[in-house]
């Protein structure tokens, strides 16, 4: 059998600073997992790889009895998968909209003939338990299937306080789904001590793999729903998925090589710690935060407590061309943020601090983003304002 010896030319160094909301940037020894050689995903092999990847999730759902399970997906499939194994044609659930995946997530819902009612509140703003309750408090809750909720916009920036909002969904006797795609992995999730009933994400993200895998993780509660639900599935059944898994396997071919990147991502995570590795995401979004304000530019979301800790949307300043300074940090400068999306869209830059994305890099950015605003004539600051106000916050983040 013939073996890859080096790898290097398969994985080459980077040549931009990643600094988008997913992908992110997936660390040299990730990428050399992917580049493992294939196996039977019908042998023991597989098995232990499967099982190995279900440990490393578990503690990261926030879950003992769950069941998990991983597609070939992106966010946005297993965020289908969840409607079509929940609900039946006809249903009305109510979706939490605080951005443009809430609202997508009602979308996906509405394509399949389930009735998507939108709780909205204003873009970089965070649904609140009284809020929640009092829509609830409107309705009747047998004419209600469930609740969608976002645990962190990643059009906005704004994470949900799931502690509180989850015990108010089961005031009213409900179902619980959560997208968690760009939180899992670097914001807790608590499913069994929450009430959440069903969580969706990817790997893309806080998990610092490559695209391509949809993971769910389904609360023993939840599959009573799961046999009642009578819209059409094949490809995202969780009752064949779970039936496969029950002995280490999936329905059909499993993306063998995103599995174990996935699988030394979650050690990666394992090595550093659970509170470890949440806590250098938050240190990462405040230094973030304190390096923009400290340029004279406002952060979309004014409240820092329900700022996220993976992803900041900062405003473009008036007079200034958003798009322009985009390019010139990826051209000039090696540097790749994001731009707003739907009704936010020319309206903000998204810099992103999950996963791989180290406190460097964060300086790094703030240096970039300095430099091209002064050659724009957008702040008038002394070089590395930002770096130093970012380096003070930092040291106020318990390490």
């Amino acid at each position: 059998m013939v073996e890859l010896q080096d790898t290097a030319y398969l994985v080459p160094p980077e040549d931009e600073l990643l600094m988008i909301p997913g992908p992110t940037p997936v660390p040299r020894e990730i990428r050399q997992a992917a580049c493992r050689p294939l196996i039977n995903h019908r042998g023991p092999k597989f098995v232990s790889l499967y099982r190995d990847i279900e440990a490393g999730l578990r503690p990261l759902f926030g879950t003992k009895e769950g069941t998990i399970l991983v597609f070939p997906a992106s966010g946005t499939g297993v965020m289908e998968s969840a409607v079509v194994n929940l609900f039946s044609p006809g249903d009305r659930v109510v979706v939490g909209v605080m951005g443009e995946f809430g609202h997508r997530f009602a979308e996906i819902a509405r394509a399949f003939g389930v009735n998507a009612e939108e709780l909205n509140v204003p873009w970089g703003e965070a649904i609140g338990p009284d809020t929640l309750r009092a829509y609830l408090a409107g309705h009747d809750p047998a004419a209600l299937a469930g609740v969608i909720l976002t645990q962190n916009e990643t059009s906005t920036g704004v994470t949900l306080d799931l502690a509180a909002l989850g015990p108010v969904v089961k005031e009213f006797g409900l179902l619980l789904v959560v997208d968690a795609v760009s939180a899992f992995g670097g914001i807790p999730m608590r499913m069994d001590e929450w009430g959440v009933d069903v969580v969706v994400t990817a790997s893309q993200k806080a998990l610092m793999s490559p695209p391509g895998l949809g993971i769910v993780a389904v609360a023993p509660g939840a599959w009573t729903a799961v046999e009642k639900a009578r819209l059409p599935r094949y490809y995202w059944d969780y009752r064949a998925a779970r039936k496969f898994g029950e002995r280490g396997e999936t329905p059909y071919t499993p993306a063998v090589s995103l599995w174990y990147a996935l699988q030394a991502g979650l050690k990666r995570i394992a090595a550093t710690g659970l509170e470890a590795t949440f806590t250098s995401h938050r240190r990462r979004g405040a230094m973030l935060r304190a390096g923009v304000r400290a340029l004279g530019l406002e952060t979309l979301v004014k409240d820092d407590a329900i700022a996220s800790p993976t992803v900041t949307a900062v405003l473009v300043p008036p007079g200034v061309d958003g798009s322009k300074v985009l390019a010139r940090l990826r051209d000039e400068k090696k540097i790749v943020a994001a731009g707003g999306q739907g009704q936010l869209k020319g309206k903000i830059w998204r810099f992103a601090h999950m996963g791989a994305v180290s406190e460097e890099d964060v300086i790094t950015a703030l240096n970039g983003l300095e430099e091209v605003l002064i050659a724009e004539g957008a702040t008038r600051v002394a070089p590395g304002t930002a770096a130093r106000a970012a380096r003070e916050v930092a040291a106020n983040v318990v390490r």
